[in-house]
């Protein structure tokens, strides 16, 4: 959770300088490159002193990305109360969960189905807006994303205590991208 926080910590500067800047929004195939290289990199390396750094810029490049989008709602009316609302609700379902998997112990390896199955329908549902305009599909598809995203926080604090996740990084970037598809999906 010490390198949670200061990969968010990192992630949250980097976004806001990136804000300030008004950085232009990235690309849909730069941010599927930068994300993809820097978190088979990461994974490549974590068991190196190499794969710590890795896992900055994995959560520095993402914070970066979240920029232009925070600018895009800070310019509408009302927008700093939808980005202050998204982020008190994402610490909240982040606290909540991670406390309730940390005081019972429980076992949550059984979401595994459910996190499959959630991948395959938003990854479905997300294809289809591409071809499709269909009413309330985008609402849909992040509430899913918050449902997905809330699952895999319970499966991954859990594996992180049963034992099933040993290594530092590979955990530390598993959790800040189920917070930062959180908070994306809550500001949609």
């Amino acid at each position: 959770y010490g390198l949670l926080a200061m990969t968010l910590a990192f992630s949250g500067l980097v976004a806001y300088v990136a804000q300030q800047m008004n950085a232009k929004p990235l690309g849909f195939v730069v941010l599927l490159v930068g994300f993809y290289g820097l978190f088979f990199l990461a994974a490549k390396l974590r068991n190196s002193p190499w794969g710590l750094l890795v896992a900055f810029a994995l959560t520095g490049f993402m914070g970066y990305s979240i920029g232009p989008m925070l600018n895009r709602y800070l310019d509408m009316p009302n927008g700093s109360e939808v980005v202050s609302s998204a982020f008190a609700m994402t610490a909240l379902v982040f606290c909540g969960l991670s406390a309730y998997v940390l005081t019972t112990r429980k076992d949550m390896s059984v979401l595994s189905g459910f996190i499959t199955a959630g991948f395959f329908v938003l990854l479905g549902a997300v294809a289809a807006s591409f071809f499709f305009e269909i009413s309330g599909l985008q609402l849909a598809i992040s509430a899913g994303f918050v449902l997905f995203s809330s699952a895999c926080i319970l499966f991954q604090t859990s594996a992180i205590i049963q034992g099933g996740e040993r290594n530092y990084i590979m955990a530390t970037i598993s959790l800040y991208i189920s917070i930062y598809n959180l908070f994306v999906s809550l500001l949609q």
